[in-house]
C-alpha cells in the first residue's frame, strides 16, 4: 500500500498523539498548530487508566508514568472537610490496570512532541480553509495549501475543522460555573492524599504532582464571562481562603501570577465525527466538562482507536465509520455523565446539598468503583484487556 499522508490541525495532547499512533503505522504526517510554538498553557492533568492504557499503545506508557506522581488515596469531602467518599489508588490500578497518575500538562506535551519528527511539528500554521474537494481534503494555512489522504480535526472547543464542515452544528454551551487552576510551590509537607471538597454552588480540589508540588482548583457557579475583582487569585482567596484545612495553605503557597481561570463549557452531541475524508478528535468531536477529568483521556482513546480504524485498510470511509461508532456513542455518554455530576457538585440549595452529601457518605466504596468502570474499564482495540475479571461482574 502506497504511504498516506494525514494532515492533524491542533497540536494539542489529542492532536499529537493521533499523529504518533499514524506515523508509527507509516503514514507521513504533518500537524499544524497555530501557536509559534508547540507548549501547554495549563497546570496539572490527570491520566486515569484508560488513557494510561492509550498511552501504552503509543509505547509511551513508561515515559509518561515516570514523570507523574501516583496518590495513595483520594476522594471527596463536605465543606466542613468531613470525607464524604475515598478511591484507594491501589484498588483502582488492581481493577484496571493503571493508577491514576497526575502531571504537569506541559510535561506530558513534551513526551508527545518528542515522539515525532521535528519536521512534522509546524507551528505558526493557523488553518484558514479546510475543504473535502472530489480529489480530496484540503487544508489552506500560512505556508500554503496541503492536500493529504486524511484530515484530522483535533483543534479543540472553537474548532475551525469543525465550524468548516459542520456548519449547522451547535454552538458550545456553557455549564454555568468557571473554573481556576493552579499549581503551589513546592511544599515542605504536601497532603498524602488528594481531594475534592463540595461546598454550596463551589468546590476546590487537590492533588500531588511531583517534586512536592500540588496542582489545585476550584469551582463557582457564575454567569459567563463574569469579571471578578482585582485579580483570579484575590477572586480565590476571598471564595476560598477559610475553607477547610489544607486549602488556606495551598492557596498561600500558589503563585499570585500563576493562576489560570476559564470559563467551562461542553459541546452539544454531532450526528457524526466524520464528514468524508475528515475526522474530528478530542474536544473538537466532543468538549465536556473537567468534572470526570476524562478530556484528554478520551482524547487519547481517539487517537489510538482512530489509527487501529485504519490499519491496514485501503478503504477510509469504511475505516472512518467505525471510528465513529467506536468512539462517537462513548464520548458523548461520557459528556452526558460529566456534565451531570458537574450539576450535582454545583447545588447550592441547602437541603439539595445535605441530601447530595448524604448520598455520597452512604455510598459503598465497591459501588463507586464499580460506577466507574464503563469510562475506566475501556482497553485499546485489539487488547484483550487488564480489567479484573470480578470488575466486570
Amino acid at each position: 500500500m502506497p504511504q498516506r499522508a494525514a494532515t492533524i490541525v491542533g497540536g494539542g495532547i489529542g492532536g499529537l498523539a493521533a499523529a504518533i499512533a499514524l506515523h508509527r503505522r507509516g503514514w507521513r504526517v504533518e500537524v499544524l498548530e497555530r501557536a509559534p510554538e508547540f507548549t501547554e498553557i495549563g497546570a496539572g492533568i490527570s491520566l486515569w487508566p484508560n488513557a494510561l492504557h492509550a498511552l501504552e499503545a503509543l509505547g509511551l506508557g513508561g515515559a509518561v508514568r515516570a514523570l507523574g506522581a501516583v496518590e495513595a488515596a483520594g476522594g471527596v469531602r463536605d465543606r466542613r472537610g468531613r470525607w464524604l467518599s475515598r478511591t484507594d489508588n491501589a484498588e483502582l490500578a488492581r481493577r484496571f490496570g493503571h493508577p491514576l497518575v497526575v502531571l504537569h500538562r506541559a510535561d506530558l506535551l513534551r513526551v508527545l512532541t518528542e515522539a515525532l519528527p521535528a519536521d512534522s511539528l509546524r507551528a505558526g500554521s493557523e488553518v484558514s480553509t479546510v475543504r473535502d474537494d472530489s480529489d480530496g481534503p484540503v487544508v489552506g494555512h500560512r505556508a500554503g495549501e496541503s492536500r493529504p489522504d486524511l484530515v484530522v480535526g483535533a483543534d479543540g472547543l472553537r474548532s475551525a475543522v469543525r465550524r468548516a464542515l459542520w456548519p449547522d452544528a451547535a454552538d458550545p454551551r456553557y455549564a454555568g460555573y468557571t473554573a481556576w487552576r493552579m499549581v503551589t510551590e513546592p511544599l515542605a509537607e504536601p497532603p498524602s492524599e488528594g481531594a475534592a471538597t463540595w461546598g454550596r454552588g463551589a468546590r476546590f480540589g487537590y492533588t500531588a504532582l511531583p517534586g512536592g508540588r500540588m496542582y489545585c482548583f476550584a469551582t463557582a457557579s457564575l454567569p459567563a464571562g463574569t469579571s471578578c475583582g482585582p485579580s483570579e487569585y484575590a477572586e480565590l482567596l476571598r471564595r476560598f481562603g477559610s475553607w477547610p484545612d489544607p486549602v488556606p495553605a495551598l492557596l498561600a503557597a500558589v503563585p499570585a501570577d500563576a493562576v489560570l481561570r476559564h470559563d467551562l463549557y461542553d459541546l452539544p452531541p454531532l450526528p457524526s465525527f466524520v464528514r468524508g475524508r475528515v475526522a474530528l478528535l478530542g474536544d473538537a468531536a466532543h468538549a465536556m466538562t473537567p468534572n470526570l477529568g476524562q478530556g484528554a483521556c478520551q482524547a487519547l482513546e481517539d487517537a489510538v482507536t482512530l489509527a487501529h480504524c485504519l490499519d491496514g485498510t485501503s478503504d477510509m470511509a469504511a475505516a472512518l465509520r467505525s471510528y465513529d461508532l467506536l468512539r462517537r456513542p462513548r464520548t458523548q455518554a461520557i459528556t452526558r455523565r460529566s456534565a451531570r455530576l458537574g450539576a450535582v457538585g454545583q447545588l447550592s440549595w441547602p437541603p439539595a446539598v445535605l441530601l447530595r452529601d448524604t448520598a455520597a457518605r452512604l455510598m459503598p466504596t465497591r459501588a463507586t468503583l464499580r460506577s466507574m468502570t464503563p469510562v475506566l474499564g475501556w482497553t485499546a482495540p485489539g487488547d484483550l484487556g487488564t480489567v479484573a475479571e470480578s470488575e466486570r461482574r
